[in-house]
């Protein structure tokens, strides 16, 4: 007889929950935010044949259905607490759930975060998680909060991951050593709450947001919500993998999605402490351009010269 639903919950997702005064197993969870802190909850869907190709291994897609949803709260500054997950599966496929479980449960421990809940049917592979997080009152990092003259700053390599996808999907051969870094960095990636953490605590930032559709594209959401232009400069961005097709390595750097690294806006005062804490946290820091006065959401891409480039596409749109 096949594992019934509660046999597979309790089985493979009913761990303990200490961060919880009630976890998993009746109607709702019980939480208890900390004293002084606002909740921060954000909620994202993974959906085989479109965030994840549907032969990708179960446990790296354990990480990444929950270090996606780490990366939003991240990007606000918050530290993650609890997640619920709901999802449907095609079958009770046990060997598949076990390998699911241990990756999602990886990534839980390594963020300290408990779940806390959630639901599962039968039906199209398709996964939703819900993340709650705690940022102090009133420090949330906002998109709305860039200023004139900040300077716009990106962690780590943006463009791997969707260098990784064009290669698996037989658009571009990569060489074996860098294919599987981009591969790695679109199956598991790393969700920069350390970052976040310390942007928020020290006041560093006045703006963030976690590149997952394009670093342009996202970028623009921080431009239209601050009512703000923007310049970059395409020179001060990482650079590019020398074994990759340029052409395509700068694609998938501006506008090629699965990233999960924060850009954010920083008065130019914060220059050195940024650069001493990419250093304390072993994470590079990239500043590339600058938050200008001009049309709500219009962006600049220059070259070393000072040139305008043309933009030809900057993020994914699942209905574009």
């Amino acid at each position: 007889m096949p594992p019934s639903e509660f046999d597979l919950i309790a089985r493979y997702f009913a761990r303990p929950t200490p961060q919880a005064v009630l976890g998993p197993g009746d109607d709702c969870a019980l939480l208890a935010p900390s004293p002084g802190m606002a909740l921060a909850i954000t909620t994202d869907m993974l959906v085989a044949g479109v965030h994840f190709l549907p032969d990708t291994d179960p446990q790296q897609l354990g990480w990444k259905t929950l270090a996606v949803n780490l990366s939003d709260l991240a990007a606000m500054g918050a530290k993650p607490r609890w997640v619920l997950l709901a999802g449907s599966l095609p079958e009770a496929n046990e060997a598949w759930i076990a390998a699911f479980a241990d990756g999602l449960f990886a990534c839980a421990k390594r963020y300290g975060v408990d779940l806390v809940g959630g639901d599962t049917t039968r039906g199209p592979l398709n996964l939703c998680l819900t993340a709650l997080g705690e940022v102090p009152t009133g420090r949330a990092l906002r998109r709305d909060g860039a200023q004139v003259g900040d300077d716009l700053w990106v962690s780590g390599q943006p463009g791997l991951a969707a260098l990784g996808l064009a290669h698996l999907q037989g658009k571009t051969q990569l060489p074996a050593m860098l294919a599987g870094r981009c591969i790695a960095a679109l199956q598991q990636p790393v969700p920069r709450v350390e970052l976040g953490l310390a942007l928020q605590s020290k006041a560093l930032a006045h703006a963030a947001i976690d590149v997952s559709d394009g670093l342009l594209g996202d970028l623009g959401h921080i431009l239209e919500r601050s009512g703000l232009a923007a310049e970059v400069f395409a020179n001060q961005l990482p650079s590019l993998p020398p074994e990759a097709d340029p052409a395509l390595a700068r694609q998938c750097q501006l506008s090629g999605g699965d990233d999960y690294e924060l850009v954010f806006t920083a008065a130019a005062k914060n220059r050195l402490e940024l650069i001493e804490l990419a250093a304390q946290i072993d994470l590079p820091l990239w500043r590339f351009g600058r938050m200008i006065a001009g049309t709500a959401g219009a962006l600049t891409l220059l070259d070393e010269n000072g040139q305008p480039l043309p933009i030809n596409r900057t993020g994914f749109d699942h209905f574009d």
